[in-house]
This record gives structure tokens, sequence and C-alpha cells, in this order.
């Protein structure tokens, strides 16, 4: 599990990086709003560790900017406890606000508690007829073979699938796989589209699976094979 802390007190990162490293997690650090930004993009953590006092942006601005595009996880960590501080950052997005200072102890304990709640059906495998898609190793198999995939190639598959039978739009599926400046790339949405169709469709030029529904974005429609009435979500 990746954890980003966004947090100018270089001490507070370090102890922290020392203490999540310590149970297996792999930790980043952001000693202000806009480096936390960047690196919640880049690097797409699982869970993230916010201070309110940073010296550039608020933190009540880092948490509006992240949930504009994500709903990763976000446990607020602040010296501040007032009421009005805890209940106004639960209710603009915060999973959860817990009070400097604290034992590591709780800390870890909250962030699996709020992990738990953002996936509680948490699906690691996708079958549908002859094709599967393995969302924990990051493996696309069809007809028993797999198929190689970019990084990008899979999170573009992996967000489709995730929601096969429905309309995912354009928009959507720029800002969960680009991020918040996600608009820029609906060129490479396109090209990354294209590629995807060369390799799982039985004829590209007539796609079947990766479907473009005019002026809105895509849909995942692959057939099962006979036999199989619908998609199986074990």
């Amino acid at each position: 599990m990746k954890v980003l802390v966004i947090d100018d007190d270089k001490q507070i990162r370090r102890l922290l990086s020392m203490a999540l490293s310590n149970v297996g997690w792999d930790v980043e650090g952001a000693a202000d709003g806009q480096e936390g930004l960047r690196v919640a993009v880049d690097g797409r953590p699982d869970v993230v560790l916010l201070d309110i006092n940073l010296p550039d942006i608020g933190g009540g601005a880092v948490l509006a900017a992240i949930r504009a595009w994500s709903a990763v996880p976000v446990i607020v960590v602040s010296v501040r406890d007032s009421e009005s501080d805890i209940s106004g950052f639960l209710n603009g997005g915060a999973d959860d606000y817990i009070i400097k200072p604290f034992h590591t102890g709780e800390l870890i304990s909250r962030i699996k508690a709020v992990r738990r709640r953002s996936a509680p059906e948490s699906v690691h495998a996708f079958r549908s007829g002859t094709f599967e898609l393995d969302f924990e190793r990051r493996r696309a198999v069809i007809g028993g073979a797999e198929t190689k995939l970019t990084p990008t190639e899979f999170s573009v598959l992996a967000l489709l699938v995730r929601y096969a039978g429905k309309i995912v739009t354009r928009s959507r599926m720029l800002k969960e796989i680009w991020g918040p400046m996600g608009d820029m790339e609906e060129g490479s949405l396109r090209v990354h589209i294209a590629s995807l169709r060369k390799k799982i469709e039985p004829t590209p030029s007539t796609p079947r699976v990766i479907v473009t529904e005019s002026g809105i974005g895509y849909r995942f429609a692959l057939e099962p094979d006979p036999g199989e009435e619908e998609p199986s979500r074990p």
C-alpha cells in the first residue's frame, strides 16, 4: 500500500515514514500543498495523510483539489482540535481526522479502517467468456493467453471493466487516469483506446468490446461465451 504524507514538518514526515514502512507500506512525503497535489497525481497513493497548516495553500484547498478528481481516502492529521475544524474537514470530504500528538499504532489502525471502508467489496478479477482481467496482478488474459498491456493501457481497460455494460464518460476517464489536468490528454486517450482494440478486439476496425458512445465516452461490452448468460465477478 502507498501512503502520501503531506506535512511541512520534516521531522513528522520522517517519523511517519519510518513507522509506516515498518508495517510494509510505501511512503512518500510532500512538504507543501502544491507538491502534495503533484505527488498525488503522479504517485496515485492508496491513502493520504494531510496536515492543515501548510506553507503555501491550506489543507482545505488541498482536500478540495483532491476530491475534484479522486476518491482516495484522506485522513487529516493536525494539532487543531476544535469541533468546527474537525466537522468542517469531515463534511468537506475527509475520511477521518486525527489530532496531534498521536500514537502511531492508533494511526495505523485508522489507516486500515479507512481502507476497509473505501473498498468494502473489492473485486480482484473480472471474467467474461474467454476474457479475464486480474486487477491485483495487472494481467489481461484472452483465450488462455496473456496479452501484454502498458501501464496506461491497463488503467484504461480496468476502469472500463469496473463499469462493464455502462458508459464511462471521457471526462471521467481523463480525470481518473491522468488527474486534474486530464482534459489535456484527450488525444492520448484515443491513442490508448485504439491500441487496446488492436490487442483485445477480434476485429479492431469494427469494435464490439470497447464500444464508442458518440459524444459521451466508451462502454465495455465483451460478449460471453455461448452458454454464459452474463459476466461473472467473483
